[in-house]
């Protein structure tokens, strides 16, 4: 049977056509900036690593100038009263604590960067042996604070139970900091927009953990947001399907990471949510 060019099913019409193709219009439009951003983000990040690397190392040398400096007081020859000896030791505890907090915070800031730049750079398809347990950490800190940018009243308690068990993992650590950061992200917005209409005793939560399973580890990541909608469940890895308001989202985030768990790592995603109370995330993803 021969069909007329002009004539289309019922369910589609011309309008709808061009409507689609303005949304993928749009979509296109808006990937094209988020390669553009993610150029820029490189940019951005090479430059903070080296005030940073600066900041990790001056403070490493200052903790051992404390050292130095405590053993210098014990060694005069004409020694301080045994009073201005304790308020030196102290002045000097106390510097040296805040210098290895510097310190610290300086290595996980680091950290953040180096999995930044590797997600900036890394060529699709490269896997490499990768600690789990520390991307997700890392990844929940910066989602964190990439929310606290846009809003500076956001805050949520964060839980996590992490098993030790599941080694490296060979991945693509670029494409899984993707799923990661954007299963946070969405976390953190459901739960921010449920603060907005919810009593006083509300506190938002993200709940993170992995589990080892032999060939394979599990991965969760659950927040008490708004959950997801009935009857929404089944369309959110779809591409373009978006539940957030027009401008808030692409509806590609979730799309993409279903690509990259299930077709590039052989893994599964999928999700359990009781509308109003909470949704979580749970993937599979085999060790070899």
């Amino acid at each position: 049977m021969v069909h007329n060019p002009d004539e289309l099913p019922d369910n589609l019409s011309y309008g709808n056509i061009l409507a689609q193709l303005q949304e993928t219009r749009n979509q296109l439009g808006e990937c094209e900036k988020m390669a553009s951003l993610g150029q820029l983000t490189a940019g951005i990040v090479h430059e903070i690593k080296n005030p940073l690397n600066f900041i990790t190392n001056f403070s490493g040398l200052s903790i051992d100038l404390v050292s130095e400096l405590k053993e210098a007081i014990l060694k005069l020859e004409n020694p301080v009263s045994t009073t201005e000896s304790q308020c030196l030791n102290e002045i000097l505890d106390d510097l040296d604590t805040n210098m290895k907090k510097i310190a610290e915070h300086g290595k996980r800031a680091d950290s953040i960067i180096r999995g930044m730049l590797l997600y900036a750079h890394g060529k699709s398809g490269e896997r490499f042996p990768t600690d789990i347990n520390t991307m997700l950490s890392e990844y929940i800190h910066l989602g964190y604070h990439g929310m606290r940018a846009s809003d500076n009243t956001f805050n949520i308690k964060m839980e996590s139970a992490y098993d030790p068990a599941i080694g490296l993992i060979n991945v693509v650590p670029q494409d899984i900091a993707r799923v990661f950061l954007n299963l946070i992200n969405n976390a953190c917005y459901s739960t921010q927009q449920k603060k907005k209409t919810s009593p006083a005793g509300y506190i938002p939560v993200l709940s993170t953990g992995t589990k080892d399973f032999g060939d394979r580890i599990e991965i969760r990541i659950r927040d008490n947001g708004g959950g997801i909608p009935v009857g929404v469940s089944e369309k959110i890895f779809k591409p373009f399907f978006t539940t957030k308001p027009a401008g808030s989202g692409t509806g590609l985030g979730l799309s993409i990471s279903h690509d990259i768990i299930v077709n590039e790592h052989h893994g599964e995603i999928r999700v359990e949510s009781v509308p109003g109370e909470y949704a979580e995330f749970i993937i599979l993803l085999p060790k070899g």
